[in-house]
C-alpha cells in the first residue's frame, strides 16, 4: 500500500475527502434552506435548495452535514416529491440522483384559518340576504343558512398545497 493510499484513507475517514469514505447510508436527512414556511401548489415544479442535516452518502458521494443540496419539488400523485440533482459544499460540487417520498398535500392552512372561515361565512350570509330579497323574505334563517353554506363551500374549495416547514426533515433516498 502506497503512502498516498494511506493518506487518502486517513483523510476520507476524517471526512476531508468526498470521494473516499466508509459511510454506508443510502439516504440522507435534509431540511429546507429557506427560513420561512413554504406553501407550494401540487401542480407545478419549484426550484429550492435543501441543507444536509447530517452526514450521509448518496450515489457514492459523501455529503457532509451543512452541505447544500440542489434540486426541485416536482408534482407527484398526492403532493410533491423533492428530486435532488447536485450537492455543493466548500469548493466541491457533485451531481447526484436522489429523491424523497411523496410530500403529502393538505388543505391550505391559510384558507382554513378563523379569518378565512369568517370571510367565507360573511360572503355566504350576504348571498343569503340577496337570495332572500329576490324571493321576498330576507329573514334570519336565510342569513344563517347562507353563512353556513359559505363556510362549507369555502372549506371544501380550499386549495391543496404542500407545506414545507423549514425545521421538518425531508429524507432523500438514492435513486
Amino acid at each position: 500500500m502506497s503512502h498516498w493510499t494511506i493518506l487518502a484513507i486517513v483523510l476520507g475517514s476524517l471526512g476531508l475527502s468526498p470521494a473516499i469514505s466508509s459511510a454506508q447510508s443510502r439516504s440522507i436527512k435534509a431540511t429546507s434552506a429557506q427560513l420561512e414556511t413554504l406553501y407550494l401548489n401540487n401542480d407545478r415544479s419549484y426550484s429550492y435548495n435543501l441543507v444536509a442535516a447530517n452526514r450521509g452518502m448518496i450515489d457514492r458521494i459523501v455529503i457532509p452535514q451543512g452541505a447544500t443540496i440542489v434540486g426541485q419539488y416536482v408534482p407527484a400523485k398526492g403532493g410533491l416529491r423533492y428530486v435532488a440533482e447536485a450537492v455543493t459544499y466548500d469548493r466541491y460540487s457533485y451531481r447526484i440522483s436522489a429523491s424523497s417520498l411523496v410530500l403529502k398535500d393538505v388543505k391550505d392552512p391559510r384558507d382554513t384559518s378563523v379569518g378565512a372561515i369568517a370571510e367565507d361565512a360573511a360572503i355566504g350570509a350576504a348571498g343569503g340576504i340577496v337570495l332572500g330579497e329576490v324571493f321576498g323574505d330576507a329573514g334570519v334563517g336565510e342569513i344563517l343558512g347562507g353563512a353556513a353554506a359559505g363556510v362549507l363551500v369555502g372549506n371544501v374549495t380550499a386549495d391543496r398545497v404542500v407545506v414545507i416547514d423549514p425545521n421538518a426533515p425531508i429524507i432523500l433516498y438514492n435513486n
